[in-house]
């Protein structure tokens, strides 16, 4: 389920270039130009989150968001060239879940937007959630504290068996044959070696891991607390 937008943005240019790069990452996007436009906008539909601007022609969005807020609950991330720590704890006060000063990133943006969505809604269809652990099952990748790293198809694999399985002692055995098959051979160093990978890429210290270890001539374990969520 592609997740709706509402971006409220006065700079046609602006808001095209957003709207695009935010399109491209999988979310529908409705622009606004206005506060006008915003409610006209939302008297025809609900969204999932919305973008908003601070200074804009017809009214201030901080005044806007909080006479919404008597009546909606959606996340808003306000995206506003009024930079201090005053106007930041003002949009904090009247209702704002983030603030993102201009300039800024458009990946930014979107790593703000989907961690955003993800504690207001939950983890997206097609996500294996696990502490700061995401894994998207429709690409070959794993956020970690959102940022995200590539992983092989086997790397993929294994990972994913692992966050199917937490906080399970899993035999060496079981592992190969999850990932590589019953039928092919396979040596115990090369599961060491994508182990070895993994941690590099998840773990804070691979060195001496939290996440993935090794329970000392049975397996290894994932280890998933509750608490870390």
């Amino acid at each position: 389920m592609r997740r709706k937008l509402l971006l409220v943005e006065d700079t046609p240019e602006l808001n095209d270039i957003i709207a695009m790069y935010l399109e491209e990452e999988g979310f529908a996007v409705h622009c606004a130009y206005s506060l006008e436009d915003t409610v006209q906008a939302m008297s025809k539909e609900a969204f999932d989150l919305i973008i908003l601007d601070i200074n804009l022609p017809d009214g201030d969005g901080l005044n806007f968001l909080e006479d919404l807020r008597k009546t909606s609950t959606v996340p808003v991330i306000f995206a506003s060239a009024r930079t201090s720590e005053t106007d930041r704890i003002s949009g904090f006060q009247r209702g704002g879940d983030d603030y993102l000063p201009k300039p800024f990133s458009l990946e930014e943006l979107s790593l703000r937007i989907r961690a955003l969505l993800r504690r207001t809604y939950g983890p997206e269809q097609g996500e294996i959630c696990c502490g700061h652990l995401r894994l998207c099952e429709n690409a070959s990748s794993v956020f970690v504290h959102d940022e995200e790293k590539a992983l092989s198809p086997k790397e993929y694999t294994l990972l994913r068996y692992f966050m199917e399985n937490p906080n399970q002692i899993l035999g060496k055995e079981l592992l190969m044959d999850a990932v590589w098959g019953t039928y092919t051979e396979v040596e115990p160093s090369t599961l060491a070696v994508h182990i070895r990978w993994l941690r590099e890429k998840i773990e804070q210290d691979p060195a001496n891991p939290e996440i993935l270890k090794t329970v000392w001539a049975k397996g290894y374990k994932f280890v998933c607390e509750e608490e870390s969520h």
